[in-house]
């Protein structure tokens, strides 16, 4: 077949169908030419080979009539092949469309993928005459029909958001309340089985692990290993193929719709700040091959090396106008087309890293802040990276919301016995006030989590001293070093039932904390049900049973207790306000909005370093513009003692007096509430206020 290309259109990039045929559009600044390659339906044969043959700009660009929907394409960009210099163009690497919605084929792990002669004394100096296409996936020409508008976001407040942080296969690969055609597919998050376990617990928000199309790193492969977490991306427009059940990319859209009637949010943790080529000695997939020096920052020494402040080899150079746009275009893209709520931005202080240093007005947070579209979904910081002035916990724009790490190793500090920290958790319950409340930030700024994906999970922290990640084949030295764990006496299984008790009653601890804290609670998946990971806190590479949710791992009646504290959350709008707290009198009553008691009665020790032992009384913001939380009050009581202590309590108001709303302890009940409350070792409870007539009841 003979194609006569003409010149298109530079005005949206990517391949798009208009119903007569396709146009394209790519950036490169540095190329001399770019050639489009058509490739047979199944990818593996090149039928075509067309310069585009317009230039607008550092847009290239063409028009082929009548070209059909699905047909597979790639690029391949001529240019000076200087390293030194940044340039490093070899028409005989395929390059991946930077806009391609779909993917056809797979990623081979083959040294034609390189873009120099692997084992050369001059390294990534050397240049490699080797056609990659056969070991590339290619481009596709997706179907408009596939991409309509979806506009039915729940639109959650931040003040009522539980987030669950959860791996697309890993959540329900070992699920066997689902079919197995479906288990570890975007279909099966929104299967009736999920979404009802999703409505007992009261989560809001499903925060996805990487679905962007990604790499499996070619160091990992050769050791029997797989990328599992997804932190490689090679596209940021396509979503990933693994996870594809019978729906294909529908089945993404059709999880999106389904969560949604069930007012479930989709929040997608995407990685913006590298992709999968990384460093100098990385293959030439995509942006490196088409332009090198724009699309990713390079030292100022030696153009030949790449700025590493993500740790990965390489990052993404945000400052380029044309990389920003692509980056917008794909936030877009994800919001409109796909239905997203919102976005954790993995390393994002990366993103927002100027040429004098993190800069939370730079051009990135700026250009995200008044974009239309991205303005109304959800925004997530991970406020560090390994760059210079890398961790900036609490120093992003108000629009975000932050993972507080601090949160997560005080607590785990606190109910692990240190000195001191109980201090540190004053401050976490309140929001970590220190931290975020400055520019007219909200208490849910700060995301509070017990664990994450990166890490010990909740079950590992209360069973290991330290790592045990053998099977990432890394001897044992990657992960956190410092993960404030302590098995309660064992390291590893145990069948000691007091151990395995004093384990339970630790999570119940340590979750209840976290529910009954200021800030944005986030649960992990498969924590509720006490999963563990065998002491691994680097599962990155572990695509099987380490790495999955355990759905039998419950023995303890734990998902039920988190029911219980998701919804007392729920009823008590204390737990849940936008305002900080400092303690402040209230015109409305003349009371603090915070306090603190010791069993006395009387203010803690602050300076007593061991201190273990506190109450903490919540009422509305004295600050709130409307109060709405006027009548609401819960005493929240810490015992991290391991004897039972007596708490004198706070008098009530007439006609009112204390019940019981939850405990942390084998008590599941008492008669009555009485003025002194005996409070069991290790315990937390929370109070709530009742008429007297029924005080007594829980």
């Amino acid at each position: 077949m003979e194609y006569q290309i003409t010149s298109g259109s530079p005005l949206r990039m990517g391949a798009h169908h208009d119903g007569r045929g396709v146009n394209f559009a790519v950036f490169s600044a540095h190329a001399s030419q770019i050639d489009l390659c058509l490739f047979s339906p199944d990818g593996c044969t090149q039928v075509a080979r067309l310069p585009l043959p317009e230039r607008s700009g550092d847009i290239w660009h063409g028009y082929l009539q009548g070209l059909p929907l699905g047909t597979v394409y790639g690029y391949r960009a001529h240019g000076v092949y200087e390293p030194e210099q940044g340039h490093r163009f070899n028409p005989n690497k395929l390059l991946l469309d930077p806009y391609t919605r779909q993917l056809c084929g797979a990623f081979a792990d083959n040294p034609a993928k390189l873009g120099y002669v692997e084992g050369d004394a001059a390294e990534d100096l050397s240049f490699d005459p080797r056609d990659s296409a056969p070991y590339v996936a290619k481009s596709v020409v997706s179907d408009p029909a596939l991409f309509t508008k979806i506009t039915d976001q729940p639109q959650t407040p931040w003040e009522d958001t539980l987030i669950y942080e959860a791996h697309v296969k890993g959540l329900t690969a070992q699920n066997d309340r689902i079919p197995a055609a479906t288990r570890g597919t975007y279909e099966a998050l929104a299967s009736d089985e999920m979404l009802d376990h999703f409505k007992q617990l009261s989560v809001t928000a499903l925060e996805l692990l990487p679905v962007h199309a990604f790499l499996n790193d070619s160091f990992l492969l050769k050791k029997g290993l797989t990328n599992y977490w997804g932190y490689n991306t090679i596209g940021f427009f396509a979503p990933e193929p693994r996870y594809f059940g019978p729906e294909g990319i529908a089945g993404f859209q059709r999880m999106v719709r389904r969560l949604h009637s069930a007012r479930i949010e989709v929040i997608l943790d995407v990685v913006y700040n590298h992709t999968a080529e990384g460093d100098q000695r990385g293959p030439t997939l995509s942006f490196r091959g088409l332009d090198n020096a724009s699309y990713y920052r390079l030292t100022d020494e030696d153009a030949r090396y790449y700025v590493n402040d993500t740790g990965t080899g390489n990052t993404l150079n945000v400052a380029h106008p044309q990389v920003l746009r692509m980056v917008l275009d794909s936030l877009r893209f994800w919001v409109e087309h796909m239905g997203v709520d919102g976005f954790r931005f993995d390393l994002a202080t990366t993103l927002a890293r100027e040429a004098d240093g993190f800069d939370p007005q730079g051009g990135f947070m700026d250009a995200l802040r008044q974009d239309p579209v991205l303005a109304g979904v959800k925004l997530i910081a991970e406020p560090w990276d390994i760059g210079p002035g890398g961790y900036q916990l609490g120093a992003y724009p108000p629009e975000f919301a932050e993972w507080n790490d601090a949160y997560r190793d005080t607590v785990r500090r606190f109910w692990k016995g240190d000195s001191h920290s109980a201090q540190d958790l004053a401050a976490r319950l309140l929001g970590s006030a220190e931290v975020f409340d400055h520019r007219g930030r909200r208490a849910w700024s700060s995301v509070n989590f017990i664990a994450a994906h990166d890490g010990f999970t909740l079950a590992d922290t209360t069973s290991y001293a330290k790592r045990h990640n053998q099977a990432n084949r890394e001897g044992n030295r990657d992960g956190h070093h410092t993960n404030h764990s302590d098995p309660c006496g064992v390291e590893g299984p145990t069948s000691d039932p007091d151990i395995l008790a004093r384990r339970a009653r630790r999570q119940r601890n340590m979750l209840a904390t976290m529910f009954l804290s200021q800030g944005t609670p986030m649960l992990l998946a498969g924590d509720e049900m006490g999963n563990g990971q065998a002491g691994n806190n680097n599962a990155y590479c572990q695509d099987n049973a380490i790495g999955w949710v355990d759905w039998q791992a419950d023995q303890s009646g734990l998902a039920h207790f988190v029911k219980e504290l998701s919804a007392f959350r729920a009823a008590h709008p204390v737990l849940r306000q936008t305002r900080f707290l400092h303690g402040a009198m209230r015109v409305s009553d003349g009371l603090p909005d915070v306090a603190w008691f010791d069993v006395s009665g009387a203010a803690p020790d602050w300076h007593d370093p061991g201190l273990s032992t506190f109450c903490l009384m919540l009422r509305g913001s004295a600050d709130a513009v409307v109060n709405t939380v006027h009548d609401d009050a819960v005493l929240v009581i810490i015992n991290r003692a391991p004897e039972a202590v007596k708490l004198r309590l706070p008098d009530t108001p007439d006609a009112q007096g204390w019940k019981v709303g939850l405990r942390t302890g084998a008590a599941s009940s008492v008669a009555k509430v009485e003025a002194e409350f005996l409070v069991e070792a290790e315990e937390v409870v929370a109070l709530t206020l009742a008429p007297v007539d029924n005080a007594h009841e829980r």
